[in-house]
């Protein structure tokens, strides 16, 4: 047969592109039952089928979206199916550069309940419990993973482990629920210990502190920078970190809320509406150029059970924030969607604020689900709301959206100019890439950048690029310490110390005290840290003013404690001053103080964040964990009981009414028949106890009773394992198994 090869070729290339066709097609999401203030727009850009249930995101050097999909999160009532590898991290594409997401592409999939990812040393790091990883990446694939961190998340609820990856100023990535924080010198990663923070989600300000929050408190922050005042392992300060920020916890929905204890009095009002949050998560400090100016820092917060976004006014002093709702009786953001569930905020390469709505019907894990919201699911049927998800994009309507730059493609010189961008996230961004590009030959600019007192912002930028670059002199130091406003001053006097030496400690005692005759607040804050670590190099030169210091701020607890966190290993000689001075009396509160970490030392009691090395199980999710395994085989995972073999536990009186008779049970087992709700159950089997399985603690039988009484009944009462353990010697009678009859008998 003859082959006409101009057929053959045209066949082939109309196959060819017909394969490889670019489809613009985007689904198209009305928002019309959702209301944003006026000034703004609220624009879907991404949504199902190109992601669904996403957690979390990260732009990358690029611009583009890279997300977090927690497919496995409560999939039904039931939670079947959480522990499958169905999570992904995508990365998400505008080929037709409308604006709208209209192609993903998978990077990382056979994830168990991925949670977070940072783009970081040209690479991705990222959270998948309990390893936290890191990956190269090569024409969008991952090359040569290796493992930062085997016990990130290790322990702890699927709702209570650690997230956030977020990059600070000071170069170091910190995670919300975790104490501890990373970073990469020189090709190795260091873990270091931090402060505890929140629960889900983490933000910064522009000065570098952080924000976060828990679900019944919208906003909680730390007043210094990271890691100050925790330098004394032996004290754990109280005035400086973990700050709840917003007094007033109230949120204004549209509609009804469906919340997990909507039935104990004052959760909602007398229409159902949610009066305070109890899912708050996801904050974040808006750092971009696209709102106008009084947006600037302002906190957002999300509340996926009410289906809002709330705003709060950030007011900033020398020892304290302040945070207060920017409305009344309403919200930035608020919808009638039930779907809509927004779990995280980040700033955008554009200046837009991007909302991270997970779109799902159930957002309550299932060791804390009560009756109550699990009747609610079910009737309003949230349970079917599932395969979706959306990224949603916040616009300041008089304002044009920054043009989204491709920062790879930037030179050095580019890029220490964007160091003083109004655009955060650029700022951000530039600093990161240029010290993964060991950029030297760009620290003379870096430099000047840094002694430029007209650009505040990028002065602490530039001071964290040099750091990074390991280029940071003495010299440099100075002359900002010289020119540079307080909270330049702030980070100034905190970087000093890595140049802190007995060589060094004339210059620094005739720097700091100048500096103590400005009588700034701020300045004189961050003396209190950093005076301790020079006084290790001359006491003499040093003690006296600290004393000044404790003396200037007597009343104010936050300095007392600066000066102690300062003094880690020196309060022995601190102590001995005192006594051979006249100043003993008139600093009490600081003297107190030292006496206080001189007994923790004596005693070895330190702050738990230098012996805590992973997130703690919580009772109901150990119980969860336990009830699944050993007692939903017959009571099943709803607590329903199954027909001739056990009977229900939902609103059982053995379950609701005596935590002491449910113990007993437990341990020692039981035989029927028996009443539930006023019906009889009567079954041939019996029920086996658990005194003598020493698989099972003491721990572990409250921790069942802390869960069964928290899914099946809707007012539990909990008991210590002291009583437990007493309760293992209260038997039956007849040495077998209890009875109905004789458990009604024992009050």
């Amino acid at each position: 047969m003859k082959i006409n090869h101009s057929i053959l070729l045209a066949s082939i290339t109309i196959l060819f592109f017909r394969c490889h066709t670019v489809s613009y097609e985007e689904p198209n999401i009305s928002l019309e039952n959702y209301k944003i203030v006026s000034g703004f727009d609220l624009k879907v850009v991404a949504s199902e089928p190109f992601i669904e249930a996403p957690v979390s995101i990260d732009f990358d050097n690029q611009g583009r979206i890279w997300v977090v999909e927690m497919k496995g999160y409560m999939q039904n009532l039931k939670d079947s199916g959480s522990q499958l590898p169905n999570g992904t991290i995508s990365i998400l594409e505008d080929l037709d550069k409308d604006g709208i997401i209209d192609h993903s592409k998978i990077f990382l999939d056979s994830l168990v309940l991925p949670r977070a990812i940072a783009h970081v040393y040209d690479g991705l790091l990222y959270a998948e419990p309990p390893f936290l990883y890191f990956v190269g990446i090569e024409n969008d694939k991952p090359v040569n993973k290796i493992i930062v961190d085997s016990n990130y998340s290790d322990g702890g609820n699927v709702e209570h482990q650690p997230n956030g990856l977020m990059m600070n100023i000071d170069n170091w990535i910190y995670s919300a629920k975790s104490n501890f924080r990373y970073q990469r010198v020189k090709g190795t990663w260091v873990k270091e210990a931090t402060s505890y923070r929140g629960q889900w989600g983490i933000s910064r300000d522009n000065m570098g502190r952080l924000y976060y929050n828990n679900n019944s408190v919208q906003l909680i922050g730390d007043f210094v920078l990271p890691n100050t005042t925790i330098r004394n392992p032996y004290f754990k300060p109280s005035h400086s970190i973990n700050k709840v920020l917003t007094e007033n916890q109230r949120v204004y929905p549209l509609h009804a809320t469906s919340v997990n204890r909507g039935y104990v009095p004052g959760v909602l009002d007398k229409d159902s509406l949610l009066v305070n949050v109890t899912s708050a998560c996801g904050p974040l400090i808006y750092r971009g150029n696209q709102f106008s100016e009084n947006y600037l820092q302002n906190a957002f917060v999300c509340v996926p059970e009410a289906n809002l976004i709330k705003r709060n006014i950030l007011t900033f002093e020398a020892d304290q924030i302040i945070a207060n709702q920017a409305y009344d009786n309403r919200e930035f953001i608020a919808s009638t969607d039930e779907g809509f569930r927004p779990v995280n905020l980040f700033n955008g390469p554009d200046g837009a604020m991007y909302i991270v709505d997970m779109h799902r019907g159930i957002i309550q894990d299932k060791a804390f689900l009560s009756p109550y919201l699990h009747k609610q699911l079910a009737t309003k049927k949230l349970d079917t709301i599932i395969g979706m998800g959306r990224i949603l994009k916040v616009t300041d309507t008089s304002k044009k959206l920054n043009e989204i730059l491709n920062l790879d493609q930037l030179n050095e010189t580019e890029l220490v100019s964007l160091l003083k961008s109004p655009n955060a996230w650029l700022r951000d961004k530039s600093q990161q890439i240029l010290i993964q590009r060991n950029a030297i030959s760009a620290t003379p600019a870096i430099r000047e950048l840094s002694l430029n007192t007209k650009e505040p912002i990028g002065q602490l930028h530039a001071l964290y690029t040099l750091k990074g670059l390991d280029a940071l002199s003495f010299d440099i130091l100075e002359k900002i310490a010289e020119l540079g406003q307080p909270n330049i001053l702030a980070h100034t006097l905190i970087l000093f110390e890595d140049h802190a030496s007995v060589e060094k400690s004339e210059i620094m005692a005739r720097l700091f005290s100048n500096l103590l005759l400005k009588n700034d607040p701020v300045i004189d804050l961050y003396l209190c840290m950093t005076l301790g670590t020079w006084s290790k190099f001359s006491k003499f030169m040093f003690y006296p003013m600290l004393v000044r210091l404790s003396q200037a701020y007597i009343e104010k607890g936050i300095y007392q404690e600066a000066i102690l966190s300062g003094l880690s290993g020196a309060e022995d000689s601190f102590h001995n001053y005192l006594q051979k001075s006249d100043n003993s009396r008139s600093i009490e509160p600081l003297r107190s103080l030292v006496n206080v970490s001189l007994e923790n030392i004596k005693h070895d009691r330190k702050n738990s964040i230098y012996i805590t090395t992973s997130v703690s199980t919580d009772p109901r999710t150990a119980g969860y964990q336990i009830y699944s395994k050993l007692c939903a085989t017959c009571h099943g995972m709803n607590g329903g009981g199954i027909e001739g073999v056990a009977p229900p536990l939902i609103n059982s009186e053995f379950v609701n009414e005596s935590s002491e008779k449910l113990a007993l049970i437990i341990l020692h087992g039981l035989q029927g028949p028996i009443h539930v709700g006023g019906k009889l159950y009567e079954f041939n089997g019996t029920m086996p106890g658990l005194a003598n399985n020493h698989e099972y603690t003491d721990e572990d039988i409250a921790d069942i009773i802390s869960y069964v009484q928290n899914a099946f009944v809707d007012h539990g009462k909990s008991i210590s394992k002291a009583r437990i353990k007493e309760l293992r010697e209260v038997k039956p009678k007849s040495g077998s198994l209890f009875t109905e009859q004789e458990l009604l008998k024992i009050n």
